[in-house]
Protein backbone atom coordinates (compact mmCIF):
# COMPACT_ATOMS: atom_id res chain seq x y z
CA UNK A 1 0.00 0.00 0.00
CA UNK A 2 1.25 3.13 -0.83
CA UNK A 3 1.33 6.00 1.85
CA UNK A 4 -0.65 8.33 -0.02
CA UNK A 5 -3.50 5.99 0.10
CA UNK A 6 -2.73 4.86 3.52
CA UNK A 7 -2.81 8.32 4.65
CA UNK A 8 -6.38 8.57 2.65
CA UNK A 9 -7.38 5.76 4.67
CA UNK A 10 -6.51 7.07 8.13
CA UNK A 11 -8.33 10.27 7.17
CA UNK A 12 -11.65 8.68 6.70
CA UNK A 13 -11.15 6.30 10.03
CA UNK A 14 -10.83 9.44 11.77
CA UNK A 15 -13.82 11.17 10.47
CA UNK A 16 -15.90 7.89 11.36
CA UNK A 17 -14.29 7.84 14.83
CA UNK A 18 -15.26 12.04 15.37
CA UNK A 19 -19.24 11.45 13.89
CA UNK A 20 -19.32 8.66 16.41
CA UNK A 21 -17.78 10.45 19.34
CA UNK A 22 -19.87 13.50 19.00
CA UNK A 23 -22.92 11.34 19.75
CA UNK A 24 -22.18 10.69 23.33
CA UNK A 25 -21.90 12.81 26.25
CA UNK A 26 -20.20 11.50 29.67
CA UNK A 27 -22.76 13.98 31.07
CA UNK A 28 -25.52 11.48 30.17
CA UNK A 29 -23.77 8.90 32.44
CA UNK A 30 -24.33 9.77 36.33
CA UNK A 31 -21.41 9.35 38.23
CA UNK A 32 -18.49 9.81 35.27
CA UNK A 33 -16.50 12.82 35.53
CA UNK A 34 -15.62 13.47 32.18
CA UNK A 35 -11.91 12.69 30.77
CA UNK A 36 -9.52 15.56 29.38
CA UNK A 37 -10.71 16.60 26.25
CA UNK A 38 -9.90 13.90 23.56
CA UNK A 39 -8.59 14.66 20.43
CA UNK A 40 -8.83 11.14 17.67
CA UNK A 41 -7.65 13.28 15.06
CA UNK A 42 -4.61 14.52 17.10
CA UNK A 43 -3.55 10.59 18.21
CA UNK A 44 -4.40 9.84 14.35
CA UNK A 45 -1.74 12.39 12.97
CA UNK A 46 1.02 11.22 15.89
CA UNK A 47 0.74 8.06 15.06
CA UNK A 48 0.59 9.01 10.84
CA UNK A 49 4.25 10.88 12.16
CA UNK A 50 4.90 7.78 13.76
CA UNK A 51 4.89 5.54 10.49
CA UNK A 52 6.21 8.29 8.10
CA UNK A 53 9.45 8.56 10.59
CA UNK A 54 10.08 4.91 10.63
CA UNK A 55 9.65 4.72 6.75
CA UNK A 56 12.46 7.71 6.26
CA UNK A 57 14.54 5.99 9.19
CA UNK A 58 14.42 2.75 7.24
CA UNK A 59 15.43 4.91 3.68
CA UNK A 60 18.20 6.51 5.52
CA UNK A 61 19.58 3.24 6.82
CA UNK A 62 19.08 1.38 3.56
CA UNK A 63 21.31 4.49 2.03
CA UNK A 64 24.19 4.03 4.78
CA UNK A 65 24.53 0.58 4.40
CA UNK A 66 24.75 1.12 0.56
CA UNK A 67 27.65 3.50 1.37
CA UNK A 68 29.07 0.91 3.84
CA UNK A 69 28.94 -2.45 1.39
CA UNK A 70 30.41 -0.52 -1.53
CA UNK A 71 33.55 -1.59 -2.51
CA UNK A 72 36.63 0.19 -1.18
CA UNK A 73 39.53 1.02 -3.94
CA UNK A 74 42.84 -0.56 -2.41
CA UNK A 75 44.82 2.09 -1.61
CA UNK A 76 47.62 -0.39 -0.68
CA UNK A 77 47.57 -1.60 -4.65
CA UNK A 78 47.11 1.94 -5.78
CA UNK A 79 50.65 2.72 -3.76
CA UNK A 80 52.23 -0.67 -5.41
CA UNK A 81 51.05 0.34 -9.00
CA UNK A 82 52.66 4.15 -8.40
CA UNK A 83 55.59 3.39 -6.98
CA UNK A 84 56.27 0.21 -10.00
CA UNK A 85 55.78 3.56 -12.12
CA UNK A 86 57.85 5.68 -10.69
CA UNK A 87 60.92 3.28 -10.11
CA UNK A 88 60.38 1.03 -13.38
CA UNK A 89 63.49 1.66 -15.09
CA UNK A 90 65.80 0.89 -11.55
CA UNK A 91 63.77 -2.17 -11.37
CA UNK A 92 64.05 -3.42 -14.57
CA UNK A 93 67.87 -2.76 -14.05
CA UNK A 94 67.64 -4.46 -10.74
CA UNK A 95 66.04 -7.32 -12.56
CA UNK A 96 68.19 -7.59 -15.65
CA UNK A 97 71.31 -7.66 -12.80
CA UNK A 98 70.05 -10.45 -10.90
CA UNK A 99 69.77 -12.72 -14.54
CA UNK A 100 73.41 -11.82 -15.71
CA UNK A 101 74.77 -12.28 -12.33
CA UNK A 102 72.93 -15.84 -12.33
CA UNK A 103 73.87 -16.67 -15.83
CA UNK A 104 77.30 -15.75 -14.77
CA UNK A 105 77.60 -17.60 -11.68
CA UNK A 106 76.64 -20.59 -14.46
CA UNK A 107 78.94 -19.71 -16.85
CA UNK A 108 81.95 -19.51 -13.99
CA UNK A 109 80.95 -23.32 -12.77
CA UNK A 110 80.43 -24.60 -16.31
CA UNK A 111 83.02 -23.18 -18.57
CA UNK A 112 85.32 -22.14 -15.59
CA UNK A 113 85.19 -24.58 -12.68
CA UNK A 114 84.44 -27.54 -14.31
CA UNK A 115 87.38 -28.06 -16.62
CA UNK A 116 89.82 -27.19 -14.05
CA UNK A 117 88.13 -30.07 -12.02
CA UNK A 118 88.57 -32.62 -14.07
CA UNK A 119 92.54 -31.31 -14.61
CA UNK A 120 93.20 -31.07 -11.02
CA UNK A 121 91.32 -34.86 -10.03
CA UNK A 122 93.92 -36.61 -13.15
CA UNK A 123 97.11 -34.75 -11.65
CA UNK A 124 96.61 -35.46 -7.94
CA UNK A 125 96.24 -39.14 -8.11
CA UNK A 126 99.71 -39.72 -8.45
CA UNK A 127 100.26 -37.75 -5.07
CA UNK A 128 97.79 -39.92 -3.74
CA UNK A 129 99.46 -43.09 -4.45
CA UNK A 130 102.49 -41.68 -2.44
CA UNK A 131 100.05 -40.97 0.40
CA UNK A 132 98.91 -44.56 0.03
CA UNK A 133 102.29 -45.42 0.34
CA UNK A 134 103.41 -43.14 3.06
CA UNK A 135 105.85 -41.09 1.11
CA UNK A 136 104.97 -38.04 3.14
CA UNK A 137 107.02 -35.59 1.42
CA UNK A 138 106.52 -36.76 -2.35
CA UNK A 139 102.81 -36.70 -1.40
CA UNK A 140 103.17 -32.82 -0.16
CA UNK A 141 105.65 -31.61 -3.05
CA UNK A 142 104.85 -34.07 -5.64
CA UNK A 143 107.55 -36.01 -8.16
CA UNK A 144 107.92 -36.19 -12.01
CA UNK A 145 105.98 -33.37 -13.06
CA UNK A 146 103.04 -34.17 -11.14
CA UNK A 147 102.00 -31.87 -8.40
CA UNK A 148 101.43 -32.65 -5.17
CA UNK A 149 99.12 -31.43 -2.65
CA UNK A 150 100.45 -28.20 -1.86
CA UNK A 151 100.70 -27.43 -5.52
CA UNK A 152 97.14 -28.56 -6.15
CA UNK A 153 95.83 -26.19 -3.52
CA UNK A 154 97.10 -23.40 -4.92
CA UNK A 155 96.78 -24.39 -8.35
CA UNK A 156 93.03 -25.20 -8.38
CA UNK A 157 91.60 -23.45 -5.69
CA UNK A 158 87.61 -23.52 -5.19
CA UNK A 159 86.96 -26.84 -6.39
CA UNK A 160 86.46 -29.92 -4.99
CA UNK A 161 89.68 -31.79 -5.71
CA UNK A 162 91.46 -28.84 -3.78
CA UNK A 163 89.36 -29.63 -1.06
CA UNK A 164 90.04 -33.18 -0.52
CA UNK A 165 94.07 -32.15 -0.57
CA UNK A 166 93.38 -30.53 2.25
CA UNK A 167 92.60 -33.54 3.95
CA UNK A 168 95.49 -35.45 2.64
CA UNK A 169 97.87 -32.71 2.97
CA UNK A 170 96.99 -32.23 7.35
CA UNK A 171 97.25 -36.10 7.42
CA UNK A 172 100.56 -35.75 5.83
CA UNK A 173 101.92 -33.29 8.06
CA UNK A 174 100.62 -34.83 10.72
CA UNK A 175 102.44 -37.96 9.99
CA UNK A 176 105.53 -36.28 9.46
CA UNK A 177 104.75 -34.57 13.43
CA UNK A 178 104.38 -31.28 12.07
CA UNK A 179 101.46 -30.59 13.92
CA UNK A 180 100.51 -26.94 13.47
CA UNK A 181 101.21 -27.44 9.78
CA UNK A 182 98.58 -30.42 10.24
CA UNK A 183 95.90 -28.30 11.92
CA UNK A 184 95.97 -25.75 9.62
CA UNK A 185 95.18 -28.23 6.75
CA UNK A 186 92.56 -29.95 8.81
CA UNK A 187 90.41 -27.28 9.74
CA UNK A 188 90.05 -26.09 6.17
CA UNK A 189 88.83 -29.31 4.76
CA UNK A 190 85.26 -28.41 3.92
CA UNK A 191 84.01 -31.59 1.96
CA UNK A 192 80.22 -33.40 2.93
CA UNK A 193 81.99 -37.05 2.86
CA UNK A 194 80.78 -38.06 6.74
CA UNK A 195 83.47 -40.29 6.71
CA UNK A 196 86.39 -37.57 5.77
CA UNK A 197 85.12 -35.20 7.47
CA UNK A 198 85.16 -37.00 10.95
CA UNK A 199 88.70 -38.17 10.12
CA UNK A 200 89.81 -34.97 9.40
CA UNK A 201 87.92 -33.74 13.06
CA UNK A 202 89.85 -36.43 14.49
CA UNK A 203 93.22 -35.95 13.21
CA UNK A 204 93.12 -32.48 14.19
CA UNK A 205 92.49 -33.60 17.85
CA UNK A 206 95.51 -36.18 17.42
CA UNK A 207 97.38 -33.12 16.67
CA UNK A 208 96.19 -31.32 19.56
CA UNK A 209 96.86 -34.07 22.01
CA UNK A 210 100.93 -33.75 20.71
CA UNK A 211 100.83 -30.56 21.14
CA UNK A 212 99.14 -31.26 24.96
CA UNK A 213 96.11 -28.69 24.36
CA UNK A 214 93.96 -30.99 25.88
CA UNK A 215 91.11 -28.75 25.77
CA UNK A 216 90.86 -28.59 22.45
CA UNK A 217 91.78 -32.30 21.41
CA UNK A 218 88.96 -33.40 23.42
CA UNK A 219 86.55 -30.30 21.51
CA UNK A 220 87.61 -32.07 18.43
CA UNK A 221 87.27 -35.54 19.47
CA UNK A 222 83.86 -35.38 20.24
CA UNK A 223 83.02 -33.34 16.87
CA UNK A 224 84.85 -36.83 15.35
CA UNK A 225 82.60 -38.89 17.12
CA UNK A 226 79.46 -36.84 17.09
CA UNK A 227 80.23 -36.32 13.13
CA UNK A 228 80.96 -40.01 12.11
CA UNK A 229 77.54 -41.72 13.85
CA UNK A 230 78.70 -45.42 13.19
CA UNK A 231 80.15 -48.29 14.63
CA UNK A 232 83.74 -47.91 13.19
CA UNK A 233 84.77 -44.55 14.00
CA UNK A 234 82.50 -43.23 16.99
CA UNK A 235 84.25 -45.88 19.42
CA UNK A 236 87.69 -45.24 18.26
CA UNK A 237 86.77 -41.18 19.03
CA UNK A 238 85.01 -41.82 22.14
CA UNK A 239 88.08 -44.15 23.08
CA UNK A 240 90.22 -41.07 22.35
CA UNK A 241 88.16 -38.66 24.08
CA UNK A 242 88.21 -40.89 27.27
CA UNK A 243 92.27 -41.11 26.98
CA UNK A 244 92.37 -36.90 27.10
CA UNK A 245 89.86 -37.08 30.10
CA UNK A 246 92.17 -39.06 31.96
CA UNK A 247 95.35 -37.15 30.94
CA UNK A 248 93.43 -34.15 32.53
CA UNK A 249 92.41 -36.48 35.32
CA UNK A 250 89.02 -35.71 34.70
CA UNK A 251 87.81 -39.31 35.65
CA UNK A 252 84.25 -39.01 35.89
CA UNK A 253 83.96 -37.45 32.42
CA UNK A 254 86.58 -40.76 31.52
CA UNK A 255 84.25 -43.20 33.72
CA UNK A 256 81.05 -42.31 31.58
CA UNK A 257 82.88 -42.11 28.10
CA UNK A 258 84.61 -45.39 28.63
CA UNK A 259 80.84 -47.03 29.72
CA UNK A 260 79.20 -45.36 26.43
CA UNK A 261 81.53 -47.08 24.41
CA UNK A 262 80.72 -50.53 25.98
CA UNK A 263 76.62 -50.05 26.12
CA UNK A 264 76.42 -48.29 23.07
CA UNK A 265 79.30 -50.06 20.41
CA UNK A 266 79.39 -53.46 22.21
CA UNK A 267 80.49 -54.94 18.95
CA UNK A 268 83.13 -52.92 18.01
CA UNK A 269 87.31 -53.42 18.40
CA UNK A 270 87.34 -50.68 21.28
CA UNK A 271 85.00 -52.63 23.38
CA UNK A 272 87.04 -55.99 23.69
CA UNK A 273 88.80 -54.60 26.18
CA UNK A 274 86.66 -51.33 27.81
CA UNK A 275 86.15 -53.29 31.10
CA UNK A 276 89.68 -53.14 32.05
CA UNK A 277 90.10 -48.60 30.84
CA UNK A 278 86.57 -48.52 33.59
CA UNK A 279 88.21 -50.58 36.19
CA UNK A 280 91.50 -48.37 36.26
CA UNK A 281 89.37 -45.11 36.07
CA UNK A 282 87.49 -46.25 38.71
CA UNK A 283 89.87 -47.66 40.71
CA UNK A 284 91.53 -44.19 41.05
CA UNK A 285 87.96 -42.37 41.81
Amino acid sequence: MSLWLYSNYLSIITNGISRKWQRFRFTDFPGFRAPQKYNPKGIVKKFENRIFANFNFRIQMSKTKATNGAPVENKDLGKTSSFVLENQKSLIFIGVAIVAMVMIYIAYQKLYIAPREITAANQMHVAQDFWEKKNWDKAINGDAGYPGFEKIINDYSNTKAANLAYFYLGTAYLNKGEYQKAIDELTNYRGSDVMVAAEALGSTGDAYVELKDYDKAATYFKKAADKAKNKFLTPLYLKKLGLVYEAQHDNKSADETYKRIKTEYPESIQSQNIDEYIARIEAKM
